[in-house]
């Protein structure tokens, strides 16, 4: 299934994705841009720098690290969740790549065909 590359769909697409960051961050995104290409959705944001990472990254940056990567992946699993649940839509892979210095990260969805 594709999906329409409509402002009504973005706006769809950008809630469900800063409901997620909420849930696991606290916060949503600073910027947040969401492109449609028939079964490709990608997401650019920018987020927000949480104050217990901040300590973590202070105190001990390798876990820091490594609790940006486990709540990347859960962050891929519930948008999945999200995206077939609220939207309908079949996700084949969710593939996301954040940088923890900058606050960037980039989500791209393929969805099945």
């Amino acid at each position: 299934m594709y999906l329409l590359d409509s402002s009504e769909n973005k706006k769809k697409l950008t809630q469900h994705y800063n409901e997620i960051c909420k849930q696991l961050f606290g916060a949503g995104t600073i910027l947040l841009k969401v492109d449609i290409d028939e079964r490709y959705l990608t997401f650019r944001s920018k987020h927000r720098r949480a104050p217990h990472s901040l300590a973590l990254e202070g105190e001990v940056p390798a876990l820091k690290r490594e609790v940006d990567v486990q709540m990347s992946q859960i962050f891929k699993k519930r948008f999945t969740e999200k995206l077939e649940q609220e939207l309908g839509l079949k996700v084949e892979v969710v593939l996301r790549d954040y940088d923890y210095v900058s606050q960037w990260a980039f989500t791209e969805v393929i969805l099945a065909e």
